[in-house]
């Protein structure tokens, strides 16, 4: 097995660190915030690590599973490098970025999962009516953010980059497995999207293999769970992940369970700039070109990872009024959206969706509104 990076070696979250996974803690933890695993022997785990994607890719077992399973988490874990060598605008001979280089010349043939996985983004993209895209680099260039050093953009330089931006000009020629960019200014980059579907593709490699008890991270805040955590039927069933304050981290807010789903997570905690007085954070609103800076974070709990992260940032994007309306007739999917508020706590927790068996506060320092019609305030 491989060594994990102590996790209090960093020096603050990162915009994807919001959800910090509980998949080695006990039933008590030290002050520090270290996990202790309990007594009993069935919550012993093990964990095989690699880094890739620019973060920690983890994968948890119950101890009694190591033997048959240790192999396949290594195998899971090629998986994602192998993917990053694909999907990496940051690799100049990655796949996305061979299309970025010729596809507004030609229409150019992929693999079939990364055509799939285009396919997807654009699917994204109509239902959330533009609020994840994709295609949003030149923005990203003009604010700093692409290089990480926020600057003040212009409306002229924002008007300029929106000229590039929009998937509706990417073409996907699905009889062909072809993908062409109708805009010569067009780029994709699968950063919103692309850890996720690395779990994803971890996931499946690990089912195949046999297991079906284990929980994935992608820089702490993807993450998806298979199963449960305790090899004993009467301990509960799935994965417990705490939330942390998006912009407290020492805080955590809810204990969230996953049973078969993913969860993602943005937040502009990390990645920001202030500009005479006002804030600016990382995440832009691809249809205007602005900073979204509606919530302090938004956390999304969906059956695939690629779904959560996606969402994740179109749901900081849209707000809670949006989200909402997303969410109806979408049962399988469920929210949790954090923003400032002038009330005494500070904090607003939005629910939307989560049954309430799923969740549990731990703190009182918040406000906490389930927007479900059976779980509603009086």
């Amino acid at each position: 097995m491989e060594s994990t990076p102590d996790s209090n070696d960093r020096h603050g979250p990162s915009r994807r660190e919001i959800l910090t996974g509980r998949a080695l803690a006990s039933t008590t933890e030290t002050g520090q915030g270290q996990p202790q695993p309990a007594a009993a022997k069935d919550s012993y785990v093990y964990q095989v690590s690699r880094k890739a994607m620019a973060c920690d890719f983890e994968i948890t077992l119950p101890i009694e599973q190591a033997a048959e399973t240790t192999e396949a988490a290594l195998a899971a874990l090629d998986e994602v490098e192998r993917l990053e060598q694909q999907l990496s605008v940051f690799l100049t001979e990655s796949e996305v970025s061979r299309l970025n280089r010729a596809a507004a010349e030609r229409a150019m043939a992929v693999e079939p999962e990364l055509w799939n996985l285009l396919a997807r983004c654009h699917q994204l993209w109509r239902e959330t009516e533009g609020a994840f895209d994709i295609t949003s680099t030149p923005l990203s260039r003009s604010w700093g953010f692409y290089r990480r050093q926020g600057q003040l953009a212009s409306q002229q330089e924002i008007d300029q980059a929106l000229e590039a931006v929009g998937s509706q000009w990417l073409q996907l020629n699905e009889a062909n497995q072809t993908v062409e960019f109708s805009n010569p200014g067009l780029e994709i980059n699968l950063g919103s999207i692309g850890k996720g579907y690395a779990l994803d593709i971890a996931a499946g490699s690990l089912e195949m293999d046999g297991s079906q008890d284990f929980i994935i991270h992608g820089g702490h805040s993807s993450i998806l769970a298979r199963g449960s955590r305790h090899a004993d039927e009467s301990s509960p069933a799935g994965w417990r992940i705490a939330l942390r304050h998006p912009t407290r981290p020492q805080q955590r807010l809810l204990d969230v369970t996953l049973l078969d789903q993913a969860a993602g997570t943005s937040g502009s905690a990390n990645q920001f700039f202030h500009h005479q007085g006002q804030r600016y954070s990382h995440i832009l609103d691809p249809r205007t070109g602005w900073p979204a800076e509606h919530l302090l974070s938004a956390t999304v709990l969906a059956p695939t990872a690629a779904d959560a992260d996606a969402l994740a940032t179109a749901f900081f994007v849209m707000g809670i009024e949006s989200t909402e309306r997303f969410l109806v007739d979408r049962p399988g999917i469920s929210a949790i959206l954090t923003r400032e508020t002038s009330r005494a706590s500070g904090t607003e927790i939005h629910l939307l969706g989560l049954e309430s068996t799923q969740w549990t506060p731990l703190t009182d320092n918040v406000t906490i509104i389930d927007h479900s019609e059976s779980n509603a305030p009086e």
